[in-house]
């Protein structure tokens, strides 16, 4: 069962905001070789989908670790570079335009998801992907974690892998095309 709560606090200035989500705790793995998956590039109408999946090491943590959206690119850069060197395991993947043209994006995504966590070189024994929805075809058991990476490192990991990745493949196009 996956604790979500959504709770409201009042700020001094009497404001409502949501309270900060609890951390996902599974209820069916317990183990310690799980992979997070995220994507980046739905919401927008050029490139590809490309999509993360990370194997932290409990052993070397990684200070920092958010929904990429809502860190700073350099704080992103930073975080990029020092979850390559410290993960057990790292996949970037991709879903091409042509793919969601014909598949539409959510099963693109679902596709590029897919494909980084095939693409570890360490098999997970299980999978958190970000969202409300799993891959089919998954060499391991996966959960869906609403807002996960906000709550699960791993996603976070995986949200700033993809999202790095996505930002420099854009910044290149724009630079092969400009205007």
């Amino acid at each position: 069962m996956i604790q979500d709560h959504h709770s409201i606090e009042t700020t001094s200035k009497g404001n409502k905001k949501k309270a900060a989500l609890p951390p996902f705790v599974s209820e069916i793995y317990f183990g310690h070789l799980v992979a997070g998956s995220d994507e980046a590039g739905r919401g927008p109408l050029a490139g590809d989908v490309v999509a993360a999946a990370v194997i932290l090491d409990p052993n070397n943590p990684i200070a920092g670790l958010a929904d990429s959206k809502k860190l700073s690119e350099k704080k992103r850069v930073a975080l990029f570079s020092e979850i390559k060197e410290k993960a057990l395991a790292f996949a970037i993947a991709r879903a091409s335009v042509a793919e969601i043209d014909e598949i539409n994006i959510f099963h693109a995504s679902m596709f590029a998801m897919e494909r980084a966590i095939f693409g570890l070189n360490i098999i997970p024994e299980h999978a958190l992907i970000d969202g409300n929805r799993i891959p089919n075809d998954l060499p391991c058991s996966a959960e869906a974690v609403v807002k996960g990476d906000d709550r699960v490192a791993a996603i976070s990991a995986a949200s700033i892998l993809a999202k790095v990745e996505r930002d420099n493949e854009i910044t290149a196009l724009a630079e092969r095309y400009p205007g």
